[in-house]
């Protein structure tokens, strides 16, 4: 059994690496989809955003505008408020999906595709955490990857994601600019990680890093014992 945590920053293809390894034979755990279903109503998630942000956050079908939403948080450089509330739950589902994982499989590799693994950290750990889940988080995880890219390509691919060439293109870049800057810098993170994917060149040369990368980790999880735990 292996815990891996997969992450990069925006437009880096993270999620791209996370399909190679799902096809490989990976369980991937996708932390956002994990996130959005706590936000949907009638999770506790979904109730203390709308008593800390307010009803202004609420679309006219009671959902939250999670356009809005974000508006807030990074515009209004609340970002920091909104991930106390929706990351110790996405983490402690994280968990009980794993643990479902390995009581069907005990030689798995779940990765978790998670954003802000590190981001996560360091905003628990200002916050004046010490002893928590979130605090902690590289330390419960059996290893972690990084997938890198040159922050203008990143921003290009994430523009190009969300909006065609036009008018709005601009207002995605700049909207990738500001979440960039509340992200932690790719050579801060790949000095922590275990494994670097360098992701600036062709699919081809990406996929040739992830096969080397899926031998590795299905060799490690032969080796890991089952006594490591993210509680």
């Amino acid at each position: 059994m292996l815990r891996v945590g997969l992450t990069g920053g925006l437009g880096s293809g993270k999620s791209t690496v996370a399909g190679m390894l799902r096809s490989s034979g990976a369980y991937v755990i996708e932390a956002d989809a994990l996130g959005r279903a706590l936000m949907e109503p009638g999770q506790a998630v979904y109730d203390r955003i709308v008593e800390h942000f307010g009803p202004e956050v609420l679309a006219a079908d009671g959902r939250l505008d999670r356009a809005r939403l974000a508006q807030i948080a990074f515009g209004e450089g609340r970002v920091q408020e909104l991930n106390a509330i929706v990351h110790p739950a996405t983490v402690e589902l994280q968990r009980e999906k794993m643990e479902e994982i390995f009581a069907r499989d005990a030689k798995a590799v779940a990765v978790v595709e998670s954003a802000l693994i590190f981001e996560a950290q360091r905003d628990a750990r200002a916050r004046g955490e010490t002893d928590t889940v979130l605090a902690n988080l590289r330390k419960r995880l059996d290893r972690v990857v990084v997938v890198t890219a040159p922050d203008e390509l990143k921003i290009a691919r994430y523009a190009a994601r969300l909006s065609p060439p036009g008018p709005g293109r601009e207002a995605a870049v700049a909207d990738a600019r500001i979440r960039l800057k509340h992200q932690i810098p790719d050579a801060e993170k790949a000095a922590q990680a275990d494994y670097v994917l360098e992701n600036a060149g062709s699919l081809e040369a990406l996929e040739a890093q992830v096969r080397s990368l899926w031998e590795r980790l299905k060799a490690e999880s032969n080796k890991t014992g089952q006594s490591l735990s993210l509680e």
